[in-house]
């Protein structure tokens, strides 16, 4: 490996670095502002300068590609010299705004001025004032506070793929803006707030909420989707004032989406914090035990056969364990958890996951999506595929209209036939598909609602094991899943194998006589003569047909394991208290329990985990993928039926009870309705 002298100590660096991330590798901190790992080099803010041996000038080392024989020092009186020059420029139009700026205490400028700032100024002339611009309603501009470093505009363009943010001017007057001061578009937008190293780009409905010390900071996971992005939870007070990302280059790298970010303030609106039970018709206030009493004699008076219970979307491990607990003692095995009946084989758990991994995805030379729309399904794993894309040229391919995506793709078909062309080797795809060393299926689950939905996953998987696209080494089997809970679900064989089906036709037969909805507001079901009772955090559709409500806390509010789409399985920390007269599931199955006059099985949580990690099937280590050992090559018989691949349309703002509590989200719902409607959005 080439080798570099920096600060009189050798290093090796791999060809291609630049003299900034070989100073990187000797542990030399170099301040700068427009450079980032995620983005490409701009080279604009001058605030990395070092000095080079035999170069009459400071460089650029973000920019500059280290060499062999390189002499580099960063700790001279030149280079410091030259920084403070920098950093006097960038102070002149800068206003004194620090006091009332929400990006103090996290400011990158304000850190460095420290070291390279001057206590006076020798600008007297008026400093730049530029008017404000509008993004919508996530993004707070003051920029008259912007250095002009330009990440944000490289986010959107590079990352995030919907290129909304460029400059107009030059020098001086050069002004960061949207096109037409319109809101911003992506599911990412967000993400310009942490990459701005100063307050010109901060979030509008944290503003002035807190202080980042006085914050208490937790270190969760994300329940708005399947990915299990990463995530740090600020609380004050126990409130939660916002959520930020977590640097995961595994799964979320150091992004978020909107709905991650801004759902939070959905925590505390329309909350059940007291029991109810629906008295003539209206529901009236309760106490714990008239409610509970309610329930046990309701339980009683039913058959077993008679009773079901749905799982909702956000749910944890531990609270559907004990879910299935409880339900053994009504000795009802009616569980589900889907909200449509889309076709899963729970056999192996090579069957519902992303085989590839969200990392691995960076290594596919092929893409084929099935009836799926990642943008709106999971956002961030959809920007991995546009990085893909953009940095690999790699080809995509869809059968079904995903819409407006990020990225260019080839549509070759909607039709299941076209599906059944390419596993019989009819189809001209199939010639590219099986030249392709590393390809990647993703099928969603609008794909596997389909009554073809089982000949689509059991051919294609058999068609990919005959041709070594399944091996040790590589799956290009994934499946793309939209709820955080679904993969655990399966995990814990909630779905019963054999009779997977029965329980929407018994749904639609009118079957059962009492239906417990935990966390469950996604259900299509309509209410007739059923006694339903709602455990849940939010005033949502569970609630308006309950029965008799069971207040219980959010995923910020209780400890959770949580299986990501991938079966990675991570853990989701509570960060504040339930409000009022809320509890955690498990303490309400444990008092249903103790109701009935059984022995209390879920009085304790840490033996719920216990059975949760004995139940995960390939388990390693939390934070680890599972770990495949033997995969079953047997052909399954399916019928095929000649239909469209349609795909499942989103509310992407509004996917369940807290989004849809929340008024940033109703705003950016909003605005993209009038875009699709008006084709204008401010």
């Amino acid at each position: 490996m080439p080798k570099i002298l920096i600060n009189g100590k050798e290093i090796e660096f791999e060809k291609g670095m630049t003299v900034l991330q070989a100073c990187e590798l000797a542990d030399v901190e170099i301040p700068r502002f427009c450079y980032h790992e995620k983005l490409s080099i701009a080279g604009n803010c001058r605030m990395c300068l070092v000095e080079m041996e035999k170069s009459p000038k400071p460089i650029a080392s973000c920019a500059m590609p280290a060499a062999e024989g390189m002499n580099i020092k960063t700790n001279t009186p030149f280079v410091e010299k030259a920084r403070k020059g920098v950093m006097e420029f960038l102070l002149a139009n800068h206003p004194l705004d620090c006091p009332v700026c929400d990006q103090g205490g996290e400011c990158d400028l304000q850190d460095q001025s420290l070291y390279y700032g001057v206590d006076k100024s020798r600008f007297v002339e008026n400093k730049r004032d530029v008017k404000e611009k509008y993004m919508g309603p996530l993004i707070k501009t003051q920029m008259t506070r912007c250095i002009h470093c330009t990440r944000c505009i490289r986010f959107a363009t590079e990352v995030a793929g919907v290129p909304e943010i460029g400059a107009i001017g030059r020098g001086e007057n050069m002004e960061i803006t949207t096109y037409l001061e319109k809101s911003m578009e992506s599911e990412l937008s967000a993400n310009v707030i942490d990459l701005c190293p100063v307050g010109a780009l901060t979030s509008k409905p944290y503003a002035f909420e807190a202080r980042p010390w006085e914050l208490k900071k937790t270190e969760s996971i994300d329940v708005m989707d399947a990915v299990g992005s990463n995530i740090r939870v600020d609380t004050y007070n126990w409130e939660v004032k916002r959520i930020l990302p977590r640097l995961n280059n595994e799964i979320n790298e150091e992004w978020i989406s909107d709905k991650t970010r801004y759902s939070c303030d959905g925590l505390l609106k329309q909350r059940l914090d007291v029991p109810y039970i629906k008295k003539e018709n209206k529901l009236q206030k309760s106490s714990w035990d008239e409610a509970i009493a309610l329930l046990v004699e309701k339980i009683q008076s039913f058959q077993p056969d008679e009773i079901a219970g749905h799982i909702g979307d956000m749910i944890n491990m531990e609270s559907a364990i004990g879910f299935k607990k409880l339900f053994n003692v009504f000795k009802s095995e009616n569980l589900e958890f889907r909200e449509k009946n889309f076709y899963v084989n729970s056999e192996e758990k090579i069957n519902y996951i992303f085989n590839s991994s969200i990392a691995g995805i960076e290594e596919s030379d092929l893409i084929l999506l099935i009836g799926t729309n990642p943008r709106h399904e999971a956002a961030i794993l959809n920007a991995r595929i546009r990085k893909t894309f953009v940095n690999k040229k790699v080809p995509i391919f869809s059968i079904g209209d995903p819409g407006d995506l990020t990225y260019d793709y080839e549509i070759i078909g909607n039709r299941t036939d076209e599906i059944k062309k390419i596993i019989n080797n009819e189809h001209e795809f199939t010639k590219k598909l099986l030249l392709a060393k590393k390809p990647i299926i993703i099928i969603g689950e609008s794909a596997l609602e389909l009554k073809s939905g089982k000949y689509i996953f059991e051919k294609l998987k058999f068609f990919l094991i005959k041709n070594n696209l399944i091996n040790e080494n590589w799956n290009s089997l994934n499946i793309l899943t939209q709820n955080a809970s679904t993969v655990g679900l399966l995990d814990l064989k909630i779905l019963n194998a054999e009779t997977h089906n029965q329980f929407f036709i018994n749904l639609k037969s009118k079957k059962f006589k009492l239906l417990y909805l935990l966390g469950s507001d996604n259900l299509d079901f309509k209410k007739d003569n059923e006694f339903v009772v709602y455990q849940g955090s939010h005033g949502d559709r569970g609630a308006e047909l309950a029965d008799i409500i069971l207040p219980s806390a959010t995923y910020t509010e209780q400890n959770g394991l949580y299986e990501n789409l991938e079966g990675r399985l991570q853990e989701c920390k509570k960060a504040s208290y339930p409000i009022g007269e809320s509890l955690e599931d498990w303490k309400i199955f444990n008092h249903i329990i103790k109701k009935l006059g059984y022995k209390d099985e879920t009085s304790n949580f840490d033996q719920l985990r216990k059975e949760v990690l004995n139940n995960v099937s390939n388990f390693s280590n939390l934070n680890e993928l599972p770990k495949i050992q033997e995969i079953k090559k047997n052909e399954i018989e399916a019928d095929f039926i000649s239909e469209e691949v349609g795909i499942r349309e989103l509310d992407y703002y509004y996917t369940n009870s807290i989004s849809r509590s929340s008024k940033t989200m109703s705003e950016c719902r909003q605005i993209r309705q009038k875009t699709i409607k008006d084709g204008t959005n401010n």
